[in-house]
């Protein structure tokens, strides 16, 4: 119920900030569960992947600091968020998620590279899958990288890319987690190109402290 009701919220106030979103290809996303797997370029990106992917409800990984501030902890229980030690993730990083995608109607957003400023994709996408039996969906996003750059009102776009099967039968090993990592990786680059072939991300944040960073030097 308070999923429900915070994402019509949140449809409301994203629509007022921007009301420039366009959702590309939603008829890729299977029935059931699945995991939405994507480069995380925003820290509101996820909140256009599930809007996107609405009616579908998901859940998701938040850092443990989060859950320290008691109305933030509520929102995020509530929300269907769970916590996670990102320095030290221990089984309940795979266990709770698998859980979930298994024994109850929420699908799961999941960012393979674990931050918004790291590229290198992490295998723990590929190990739940497997052990939930669900398929990994590619979704790309591509908008304004900042909150106040919302507000111009640029167009948003999130695009959806096929379902990736694993075979549950198939070892997981280093090898195949790797095929795996590439499969992801070529997915999103062709929805990137399909979406806009001139389209280059550039990390803001990084952008900024490389700035900052030569001035001091300076």
């Amino acid at each position: 119920m308070f999923y429900s009701f915070a994402r019509i919220i949140v449809r409301f106030l994203v629509f007022l900030i921007n009301g420039n979103a366009h959702y590309l290809h939603t008829e890729r996303l299977p029935k059931g569960n699945f995991i939405l797997v994507g480069p995380h370029r925003t820290w509101f990106d996820p909140i256009y992947f599930a809007l996107a992917a609405s009616p579908k409800k998901f859940t998701f990984m938040a850092k443990k600091e989060l859950f320290k501030n008691p109305v933030l902890k509520f929102i995020l229980v509530h929300a269907n968020a769970f916590a996670v030690d990102r320095d030290n993730p221990g089984p309940s990083a795979i266990k709770t998620p698998v859980k979930r995608l298994r024994k109850t109607d929420l699908s799961l957003i999941l960012f393979p590279s674990g931050t918004r400023h790291s590229e290198q994709l992490k295998g723990g996408a590929a190990l739940i899958a497997k052990l939930a039996n669900v398929p990994l969906v590619p979704v790309i996003y591509q908008g304004p990288l900042t909150f106040k750059r919302l507000f111009t009102r640029k167009p948003v776009k999130i695009a959806f890319g096929e379902p990736i099967y694993l075979d549950r039968k198939a070892k997981l090993d280093d090898e195949a987690q790797k095929q795996v990592e590439q499969q992801m990786q070529s997915a999103f680059d062709a929805l990137d190109y399909a979406v806009d072939p001139a389209f280059k991300y550039v990390d803001v944040s990084k952008k900024v402290k490389e700035i900052d960073s030569k001035k001091s030097s300076e």
